[in-house]
């Protein structure tokens, strides 16, 4: 099925996209997070936070994935990592995990490293892609081991229209950013995460873009 392309096709991808941008205030913490995936400018934006002196070590976690398998000849941490390195960032605050396939993996393989090395971080900074934010938050609040760690979240302060590039393009994160609304309406339930509120006109928004055709990317 051909996707749609109206204004009104426009008018609910912008605002399902701010919903999931939480605009979090950021804090000095433990440690800089990043998700890694397939748009390396998230790598460059955990990297800045870092030179910026947010927090004296980034890690970075991924394994290839669907979208980076014929992109990346390595996983997707090393390459990463590489870019913080090139960005000045010190061999010795870089932490790599390179097995991680989704979140949840994200999650329990990272926390295993760090309590292998001994280091013990009580505040992170996730950084995510902009329409991934609330997702990441609410599965790390809810299958991080240590329950009293803090979590805030960030990402390059990019709006709807100007995030999509050559490699995420409009359609392909409107279909993504669609089905993680799904994945915070049922994972709950699932125990992958915690609760989310989801307003009304969110959700119909949602629900308009899976029958325009954006439905390549749900649960």
């Amino acid at each position: 099925m051909a996707v749609e392309n109206t204004d009104q096709v426009h008018q609910d991808a912008t605002l399902v996209y701010n919903y999931h941008r939480m605009n979090m205030p950021l804090h000095p913490a433990d440690a800089i997070f990043c998700l890694c995936s397939l748009d390396t400018r998230i790598a460059a934006h955990a990297a800045q936070l870092y030179l910026d002196g947010l927090a004296p070590y980034i890690i970075y976690s991924g394994d290839s994935g669907a979208l980076t398998k014929g992109l990346f000849n390595e996983p997707e941490a090393v390459v990463f990592a590489a870019i913080a390195r090139e960005m000045g960032v010190p061999e010795d605050k870089i932490i790599v995990e390179p097995r991680a396939k989704n979140t949840g993996e994200n999650v329990r393989f990272t926390y295993a490293l760090l309590m292998e090395r001994g280091l013990d971080f009580k505040n992170l900074v996730l950084v995510q892609k902009p329409y991934m934010e609330r997702r990441t938050y609410a599965t790390f609040r809810k299958q991080w081991p240590d329950e009293t760690t803090l979590f805030t979240v960030s990402s390059p302060k990019l709006s709807f229209d100007e995030y999509p590039d050559a490699s995420n393009t409009r359609e392909l994160v409107t279909s993504i950013m669609v089905g993680d609304l799904v994945r915070i309406r049922e994972y709950p339930a699932r125990g992958f995460q915690i609760e989310q509120e989801i307003p009304e006109e969110v959700w119909e928004a949602g629900q308009r873009l899976v029958k325009a055709g954006f439905d390549k990317h749900l649960p």
